[in-house]
């Protein structure tokens, strides 16, 4: 069933007002139905028992049903499908779903969803109709990704050993799992607690250590992207608020009681990818502030 994946369908909404409206209309539920028929139908005819995540983009907390989603996970038919049909309504999280070499399946825009297939595969989905959706075939392949200065250091053993001799002073662990507002997680690592942090990073994670950072509020961070925290840090994990685009004022920040600030920039200087767990690298990130 693996071939090349050069057939790609692109499933939208027949009625304007899904288009417009997403899940907020009236006539969403007939739609999702449908794609949820096209879906399964691409699945099965893939041949696939699980697809991979990749590209995951979370600007929202996940919800229980997705907690514990990364890239590199592996979900379930059902589970893909809730996936596909929550991207299409705006809902998010956003993500790529692949089965290998035979179906990828991702979000467009005003509730459509691409999926590229194999000649064979869209040969069999030819066929399909519903009433509530229009297909458009045409050939094309997924766009590759492009990192133009990807991170290419691994946090192995001797990257964690660096990071616990420099906690001796105040240190903080990034932990970026996705893209997005919410896809990142905080740390305070300690020579004790270093390698325990460690184990609870995910594969594929992009790490990002700051060695005695400078956490005052300054007004010329609010600029561009920064990090806000609760003062005083404690060891572990820390509270924190992102702002990627910046801020208005200082008082927007601190009223909400987070009192220090990191700057997106200083987190270049240091950082490396979690590796999966046989050890081969396979997250790909740009190198923060480039």
């Amino acid at each position: 069933m693996a071939g090349e994946l050069s057939k790609e369908l692109i499933i939208s909404p027949r009625s304007e007002r899904v288009c417009e409206q997403l899940a907020e209309a009236g006539d969403w539920s007939a739609y999702a139905a449908d794609l949820r028929e096209v879906l399964a139908a691409a699945i099965e005819k893939s041949g696939a028992d699980v697809l991979e995540v990749d590209g995951l983009l979370v600007s929202e907390p996940l919800p229980a049903e997705h907690r514990g989603l990364r890239n590199g996970a592996e979900v379930r038919p059902p589970q893909a499908m809730d996936l596909a049909v929550g991207m299409a309504a705006g809902h998010g999280p956003y993500c790529q779903l692949t089965a290998a070499g035979t179906l990828q399946i991702e979000s467009g825009w005003d509730g459509a969803l691409h999926l590229f297939t194999t000649p064979a595969v869209a040969a069999d989905l030819a066929g399909f109709h519903g009433e509530s959706v229009t297909f458009r075939w045409q050939d094309a392949a997924p766009e590759p990704v492009e990192v133009s200065d990807p991170v290419d250091a691994v946090a192995d053993a001797g990257f964690w050993a660096r990071v616990a001799e420099a906690s001796e002073h105040l240190t903080l662990v990034c932990e970026r799992w996705a893209y997005g507002a919410h896809g990142c997680r905080w740390f305070r690592v300690t020579p004790e607690n270093t390698a325990a942090v460690a184990r609870l990073l995910r594969p594929r994670s992009l790490v990002c250590v700051a060695a005695e950072p400078e956490l005052k509020p300054r007004t010329e961070l609010l600029h561009d992207g920064f990090t806000a925290f609760v003062a005083p840090l404690p060891h572990g994990e820390l509270t924190h608020h992102t702002y990627p685009g910046g801020a208005d004022t200082l008082s927007e920040v601190t009223d909400d009681g987070f009192t220090l600030m990191l700057a997106d920039a200083a987190l270049g200087d240091w950082c490396a990818v979690v590796p999966d767990t046989d050890g081969v690298v396979r997250g790909q990130w740009e190198t923060p502030g480039v």
